[in-house]
């Protein structure tokens, strides 16, 4: 990850599992919940929408909204990736590592990006993912944090997803994965070891973008109605939001509005956290 986009925030995901474990009598558990309760994505039994929304893997859960039939493919056309690409070194190892044919073949898993609500919906969450990782990636540069290895993303506290002492679970990809909480789950859902094996994000272009596009539409995609700024808040909130660093929240949006314009859609309201 860029120096000044460090991880995404702790107290996010901590907090929602402490929230989980309060109000509801719950428990870690391979979804052993009774019959009228749903298993969150993160292992917990309870029945409201952090339960049985986006990521839930068993029970009653809520129907998502229907998908509408845009084709992100034909928006992130080659031209549009180039344009983003290009502005990045040549000695970037980025440049050999991301490409518009490797994000295609990772969104054969995610059928849903991109594709919520109307056509003009579409193109701004579009706009909205690249714009994110432009800005963690240096237009695609980096594919590793800068000085990653030397930093400590192991939360101990999120027992589900012991570390491994051997292992840095610092940021990779295009989103810039970032602790063992989020490489856990992701290994999980996406078929590699995240725990054991998280410089798989570094060396995989494919797998590199699906952890993106897995954490996007698990983390950000539920609060992507509420405009642009609520993407930063769920990406990196805690070390932007509220003041925390405004250049870096006026970055984002000045590369949201950017690509809103050359896909042609309004960028809307609510740009800022």
């Amino acid at each position: 990850m860029l120096t000044h986009t460090i991880s995404k925030s702790i107290s996010i995901v901590t907090i929602l599992v402490l929230l989980q474990a309060l109000c509801y009598t719950t428990k870690a558990q391979n979804c052993g919940c009774s019959s009228d309760l749903c298993c969150s994505q993160f292992g917990f039994c309870g029945n409201t929408s952090d339960y049985c929304g986006v990521g839930c893997q068993q029970g009653p859960c809520f129907a998502p909204p229907p998908a509408n039939d845009v084709s992100v493919a034909e928006i992130v056309t080659q031209d549009f990736f180039n344009g983003i690409i290009s502005q990045a070194e040549s000695s970037c190892a980025g440049i050999r590592f991301y490409s518009r044919g490797a994000f295609l073949e990772a969104l054969e898993s995610y059928s849903r990006f991109g594709r919520i609500g109307s056509a003009d919906d579409s193109r701004r969450e579009i706009a909205s993912f690249f714009a994110h990782v432009t800005h963690e990636t240096g237009h695609f540069c980096y594919v590793e944090e800068i000085d990653g290895a030397s930093k400590d993303y192991c939360d101990e506290n999120a027992t589900q997803y012991p570390c491994n002492p051997n292992k840095g679970y610092y940021g990779r990809g295009p989103i810039q994965l970032s602790w063992n909480f989020n490489y856990g789950p992701a290994g999980t859902a996406i078929g590699f070891d995240g725990l054991n094996a998280p410089e798989t994000v570094a060396t995989d272009p494919v797998i590199s973008f699906k952890t993106a596009l897995w954490y996007w539409t698990n983390r950000v995609q539920p609060v992507i109605s509420q405009g642009f700024g609520a993407t930063i808040r769920a990406i990196n909130g805690a070390l932007e939001c509220d003041g925390a660093n405004t250049a870096t929240v006026q970055a984002r949006v000045r590369y949201y509005t950017d690509y809103c314009r050359q896909l042609g859609v309004d960028p809307g309201n609510n740009l800022t956290c």
